[in-house]
């Protein structure tokens, strides 16, 4: 397997909207294999049940205090947490390339009729 480094410039705003979503449904994946509902994860990691809901939707940047709490939680390295998100996320972008720029202007609070 041949890792690609990039640089934090290198990374696009789509491409990490994108690292988020893929992130979020990593997060989806291995709590519904834990048999955690969102509601009963989101207690065990300390935060609301509606923030857990845009983490998994990838409409939330984690900090990373609460990405190892979600590890923690999960029981699993935070190695395994992020495992494949980047291919994931490519993925993901083959899948439905304007589905990052919209999530990116939800963020930004912007619509695509007041650009």
């Amino acid at each position: 397997m041949q890792v690609t480094f990039r640089t934090l410039k290198g990374v696009t705003e789509a491409f990490s909207n994108l690292l988020l979503r893929a992130l979020g449904q990593r997060i989806r994946e291995l709590r519904t294999e834990r048999g955690y509902s969102q509601e009963s994860f989101a207690d065990e990691c300390g935060v609301h049940r509606t923030f857990m809901g845009t983490v998994e939707r990838g409409e939330s940047n984690l900090s990373f205090q609460n990405i190892a709490r979600v590890a923690t939680t999960l029981g699993v390295p935070l190695s395994n947490l992020f495992l494949g998100l980047e291919s994931k996320a490519q993925a993901l972008g083959a899948q439905s390339p304007k589905t990052a720029s919209a999530v990116s202007r939800k963020r930004s609070g912007g619509t695509k009729a007041s650009r």
